[in-house]
Order: structure tokens, then C-alpha cells, then sequence
């Protein structure tokens, strides 16, 4: 039945294109000129019934499809004709026609094979444009899933976009030279080496991608640090060519994906997972303030409320300890004494387990580090409840601005190099 009716269809074309050259021969013109003419009409015919059979095809995309779509529940429907791939394959299908009613409508050899070669690049053309949508369509729905929300799906669908393209690029190579698909792709494995090395960038984005992606090294959205390329934001995008990042100056970063697989970067995401945000950050102690501590500092920190229970039990064990070894007190050295750093050591660990701001199912932590020509610093090592970097900045001064407001009170002096208002310039100093 079909092919009776293509068979119908296409003699009463022929029937069409005979009676045009017929109907001019009638009128005098000379058969040269009336074959000329009869080409011009039959060109004219064959471009107007394409562009009516796109008319038709994008009309029926525009008014069914998308009145369909919207009684629909789905969503994919929508983000398709958003991004017009319907549309741009609906121009596939005057392609067809015209390249199936060019031998028919056309008798000159050179011009048949001129508009189907036309005919089959449009065909080409369109198909690509209509993939290509489908990719950035396909993004979108993924982007919008709770599973692939985070994850660099991106990346997948623009290499099925540049492999279309690649196809494309090829299969229009084959149109132009006459010469099949297979045989052209087959003759490219000369020229890999060519082809790698314009592709480079590609190529390293496309498995830089993949290792990123499969374990899970990047999401959108994550606070990642590349000091290397200036880079210290959040995540906006992570494509097959970039990766782009909002700097907290809201300035925007692109940094190769290759950069972040071949290279170090720190991505803060663990620690926006955890419980809380590590505070690490030392004051550093003179030296020469040093010292034991006498009765009256004792008595004097057992007033402090953090430190009443330390100073009790401390000074327990050690006035044991000192009667066991019969310690002879006279003398400063002999048995075992309270310093005021060990006991500024203990407020602090207290102050930070009783802060209410401090994370107390993470490490907390007060310690000494290595003495320098500086001092000898005292490191506070814990962690903030709340994560959010304002707070956590807020929190981090509160701290600090309480325990260098309290060192004096320990008998403690914090280092710092003299300014030129501490120095005094002496006029007969040597």
C-alpha cells in the first residue's frame, strides 16, 4: 500500500514537471530556454513544498506537542520543547522530503546531485542542533534530580555533544567528497596523532571529568581552595572545558578540570558535612614571664570559676607528691610546683569545654609548640558548632579577644616585636 501510494505520488510529479516543459514549448518558447525555464519553476516547486512541509512540521510541534506537554505531569516534556529540540528536529523532515522529490522534479544530473548533497547536509545540520539541545536539555532535568543535583553531570552529556558533533563533522566530510562513512572514519586513524593534539584540551577535560565525577572528588556547590589559579569559592559549574567558581569577592574563577585531577586542591566539604569548623590558631608567650607560682597566685587563681576544682586537685596531688619524697620546700627546684602557663593552659582547656559556641564532641584541645626565638606558643586546637564563615569569623575574635584580654591576669606577657614608640633612642648610646 505505501508503496503504491509513493509510486502514485511521484508520477504525478514527473506528470507535473512533463506538463510545465510541455505547457512552454506550447507558448513558443524555443525547448533550450523552455528547459531552463522548466529547471527555475521545478527549483521554485521543490523549495516550496520543503518550506511548506516546515511549516506544517513546526506547526505541529508548537501546537500539539506543546498542548500536550502541558497536560502532562512530566517534566522532561517541558524542558524539551524549552530548549527547542522538537523544533529543531522537526526541520529534519522537509530535509527528507526535499531530497527524496529532488530526482524527481529536477532532470538535470548536476543539479540532482547538487540538492541532495544540499539536501543530506541540511539533514545532517539539524540532526546535530537537535542533539546538541538534547544535551543541554538532558542537564537541566538531571540537574534539577536530588540524586545528580550535585554531581558534574554535565560533563557526561557535553561529550555525547561534542562526539555528535565529531560524527557530524565527519559524515558531512563524506557528503561533500562522495565517499562512505566507514571509509572516511577508517582513513582518520592516519591523522589521530593530528587530531589529539588539536583535541588536547578535550581530551584531558573529558578524563579529568570522568575521574572527578566517579569519585566523587567535586560537587556543584562545594567550597573549594586552588591557590595555584586564585581560585577560593564556591562551585558554580563543572563542565567538560572548566570548572567555574564564585570567589567570595564574587569574582569569578575558571580553572581547567585536568588542573584538579594532575594537581592539589582542597575542597572544604568535609568539613561543611561534619559536626563543626576547625579553629586553629596559636598566641605566643614571652618566655621571661614565666614562672612558679607562689601562695598568693594560688589563692588568687582558686577565685577564678574555671579554675577552683583544678587548683584544688592539683595542688593535692603535688603537696602528696612532695610529702612521699620529703621535698625540702626552701628551695624553688626541689619536688613539684604549679607554673603560671600550666595554669593558663588549664583555664583555657576549661573556658573552651564550657563555651557554648564550641563543639564539645570534637577534638578540644590546648597545647605548647615548639619554643622559637618568638616565644613558646600555646595552640587552642577546636571546633565551632556553627559552620557558616561570618559566624564562625565572629566566634573565632569572641574567643581570642577574651584570652589576650586575660593573660596579664596569669602574670604572662604576650610577645610581640617592639614598635618605635617602645624603643628609646638614647643620643650618647654607644
Amino acid at each position: 500500500m505505501i508503496e503504491n501510494e509513493i509510486t502514485t505520488r511521484a508520477t504525478a510529479l514527473f506528470g507535473v514537471v512533463d506538463g510545465i516543459y510541455k505547457m512552454l514549448t506550447e507558448w513558443g518558447i524555443s525547448p533550450v530556454l523552455a528547459s531552463w525555464l522548466d529547471e527555475i519553476i521545478s527549483m521554485t516547486l521543490l523549495f516550496l513544498l520543503a518550506y511548506g512541509v516546515d511549516l506544517i512540521s513546526r506547526f505541529i510541534v508548537h501546537k500539539i506537542i506543546a498542548r500536550i506537554a502541558k497536560f502532562t505531569t512530566a517534566i522532561w516534556d517541558d524542558i524539551f520543547i524549552e530548549f527547542k529540540v522538537f523544533r529543531r528536529l522537526a526541520h529534519v523532515i522537509p530535509g527528507i522530503v526535499f531530497y527524496l522529490c529532488t530526482p524527481i522534479a529536477l532532470k538535470s544530473v548536476f543539479w540532482v546531485s547538487l540538492f541532495e548533497k544540499g539536501a543530506l547536509i541540511f539533514i545532517v545540520y539539524a540532526i546535530i542542533r537537535s542533539i546538541h539541545a538534547a544535551t543541554k536539555a538532558m542537564a537541566k532535568i538531571y540537574s534539577q534530580s536530588e540524586d545528580y543535583s550535585n554531581k558534574p553531570i554535565q560533563i557526561i552529556f557535553q561529550i555525547v555533544a561534542v562526539i555528535a558533533y565529531f560524527v557530524g563533522a565527519i559524515s558531512l566530510l563524506s557528503i561533500l567528497l562522495d565517499t562512505s562513512f566507514t571509509t572516511l572514519f577508517a582513513g582518520l586513524g592516519a591523522s589521530m596523532a593530528i587530531l589529539i593534539l588539536v583535541f588536547k584540551d578535550t581530551i584531558l577535560g573529558f578524563v579529568a571529568g570522568w575521574q572527578l565525577s566517579s569519585n566523587d572528588m567535586l560537587r556543584q556547590g562545594d567550597w573549594i581552595t586552588v591557590p595555584k589559579y586564585g581560585a577560593d569559592g564556591n562551585v558554580e559549574e563543572v563542565s567538560l572545558y572548566s570548572v567555574k567558581v564564585r570567589n567570595f569577592d564574587n569574582t569569578i574563577t575558571t580553572v581547567p578540570p585536568y588542573a584538579l585531577v594532575s594537581e592539589s586542591f582542597q575542597n572544604w566539604r568535609g568539613m561543611q558535612e561534619s559536626g563543626g569548623r576547625r579553629i586553629k590558631r596559636a598566641i605566643i608567650i614571652d618566655m621571661t614571664s614565666i614562672r612558679f607560682c607562689n601562695n598568693e597566685m594560688i589563692e588568687n587563681f582558686r577565685k577564678i570559676k574555671y579554675l577552683t576544682e583544678y587548683i584544688d586537685s592539683t595542688e593535692e596531688v603535688i603537696s602528696r607528691y612532695n610529702q612521699e619524697n620529703q621535698t625540702d620546700n626552701s628551695m624553688l627546684v626541689n619536688g613539684r610546683r604549679q607554673t603560671n602557663i600550666g595554669v593558663f593552659r588549664a583555664y583555657i582547656q576549661k573556658y573552651l569545654e564550657n563555651h557554648p559556641e564550641v563543639n564539645h564532641d570534637m577534638t578540644t584541645m590546648v597545647r605548647q609548640l615548639q619554643p622559637t626565638e618568638k616565644g613558646i606558643a600555646i595552640e587552642l586546637y577546636f571546633f565551632t558548632k556553627v559552620k557558616d564563615w561570618v559566624y564562625y569569623e565572629n566566634v573565632q575574635s569572641d574567643i581570642f579577644d577574651h584570652i589576650m584580654a586575660i593573660v596579664p591576669q596569669f602574670g604572662l606577657r604576650v610577645f610581640q616585636f617592639p614598635s618605635s614608640k617602645e624603643v628609646v633612642y638614647h643620643p650618647y648610646a654607644d
